[in-house]
């Protein structure tokens, strides 16, 4: 008789599996580099980059963080976070004759330690801005004028 190994769930949060665009910075260096994150938790990553990073290292992510996560609208986030693992590339055919190898991305597990969630870009039209601007948020407004927010 034959039994399957038991692997045991450490993670916290359930992982949800996204291709989204990451830029990474280590936080005691100046590396930095742009990846994609191939899935995602409130608590933790796990993404590809070029980046030479270290298991240990803090590391500083910004990336759109989506609503399934949040709990409410997607939102760009930078989050702190610490490199749990490195997955370095496996290279088999690289040294044989005739064959040549194209340059791959090394995979990056972190554990984060914290959120701070950026402002939206605010895109409108230059004229609202200055029409909002003539009036105070207090003053008060005849009832058939309704007031124009920014």
């Amino acid at each position: 008789m034959t039994t399957s190994p038991v692997r045991v769930e450490r993670r916290a949060g359930q992982r949800f599996p996204y291709l989204l665009p990451v830029s990474v910075r280590q936080a005691t260096t100046s590396v930095e580099g742009l990846g994609f994150t191939q899935d995602l938790s409130s608590r933790g990553a796990f993404f590809f980059t070029d980046a030479a990073l270290a298991e240990g290292a803090e590391l500083e992510l910004t990336l759109r963080m989506p609503s399934e996560i949040t709990l409410g609208e997607s939102m760009p986030v930078r989050c702190r976070g610490r490199v749990l693992r490195i997955v370095r590339p496996v290279s088999s055919n690289c040294n044989s004759v005739g064959v040549t190898c194209a340059e791959t991305k090394i995979g990056v597990a972190v554990r984060l330690e914290g959120y701070e969630y950026l402002p939206e870009a605010r895109e409108f039209s230059p004229a609202l801005a200055r029409v909002s601007a003539l009036h105070s948020q207090d003053e008060e407004r005849p009832s058939s004028q309704p007031a124009l927010r920014p």
